[in-house]
């Protein structure tokens, strides 16, 4: 039986001519994606919280047969993502909703969010709406396998989760609100008759810094062994996110490693749990993010939907 190469960047179509935009680039999974993207001659924006740190990353892409660029986004403030995608000017083929914040202690964004669902989350419901009129093939957003957590929901009436506040509990919230979001968008991008496809991304189990802030001293231990032991390097976690950026897949594809569990392999198409499917929980997310950021879903083309049009 003839052997099938497995699926890794140097199979990545040529993207002369095309922009993308990366956000949380400056390191992990992030800037592994920009270089993949710039390699393969795209026109790729490090959308980072410190251009500083941004710079330093670019610099280590810089040669490449594309281009890089750095601008500052902060996730977590509002204010900042107003300014990015106000700044934004041209075409825009591709957005990668990268950035996160995982396992982390209690705390809120510049907005009063929780964070890891304010950034997560909320941060890049508004960066995509933003910035949609401007998008010309996809957005890719990251989740994780944690959205799969037993008993993980969207808790809506205590989406800060005040006084009731696990680590674990936000966020897997946060990833499971990534892939509804991302159904949700592709509903209303198809309503709106926008060939923009909505795709998502896992990297399985990747050895990133996401692990060091972890709030618990006990699960740091676990990481930095299972990063030795078990885990994909950044450019093996990437392939997922750079596969559902590059391929003619349809929108709400959902693309994570091909292994046992899917914690490392090659990038293959996966599932995700019913809450993760569920239409109507994602149409209430979606309006409840609206009313969270004051952003809602643009006019393209003139044509306006609303959460309510095309609904089934």
């Amino acid at each position: 039986m003839a052997h099938t190469p497995r699926w890794n960047a140097t199979d990545i179509p040529d993207q002369t001519g095309r922009t993308a935009v990366v956000t949380g680039a400056n390191s992990g999974l992030g800037l592994a994606t920009v270089d993949a993207l710039a390699r393969a001659g795209a026109h790729v924006v490090l959308a980072v919280r410190d251009p500083r740190r941004g710079e330093a990353a670019a610099d280590t892409v810089r040669g490449a047969r594309g281009s890089v660029e750095v601008r500052r986004l902060d996730l977590a403030d509002l204010a900042s993502v107003r300014a990015f995608a106000a700044g934004w000017q041209g075409p825009l083929d591709l957005l990668i909703n990268n950035a996160g914040v995982m396992n982390i202690p209690e705390s809120r964004t510049k907005d009063g969010f929780e964070r890891q669902f304010g950034t997560n989350h909320l941060g890049h419901f508004a960066l995509t709406n933003l910035l949609l009129p401007h998008v010309t093939d996809r957005v890719v957003t990251v989740s994780s396998g944690a959205h799969r957590l037993p008993g993980n929901h969207i808790h809506f009436d205590n989406l800060n989760l005040t006084g009731s506040y696990r680590p674990i509990t936000a966020y897997s919230q946060s990833k499971l609100a990534n892939l509804l979001f991302t159904l949700e968008l592709q509903r209303r991008l198809a309503a709106a008759g926008s060939p923009v496809r909505a795709l998502a991304a896992h990297p399985g189990w990747a050895a990133t810094n996401l692990q060091g802030a972890d709030a618990s001293a006990l699960r740091r231990v676990v990481m930095r062994v299972g990063n030795r032991v078990v885990a994909q390097d950044n450019r093996a976690g990437a392939l997922p996110t750079l596969y559902a950026a590059t391929q003619d897949l349809p929108g709400t594809s959902y693309l994570g490693p091909d292994g046992l569990g899917e914690m490392r392999g090659a990038p293959t198409m996966v599932g995700r749990t019913a809450a993760a499917s569920d239409a109507g929980t994602a149409g209430r997310l979606w309006q409840a993010s609206e009313e969270l950021t004051g952003v809602a879903f643009p006019s393209l083309d003139g044509q306006e939907v609303t959460a309510e049009a095309a609904r089934p």
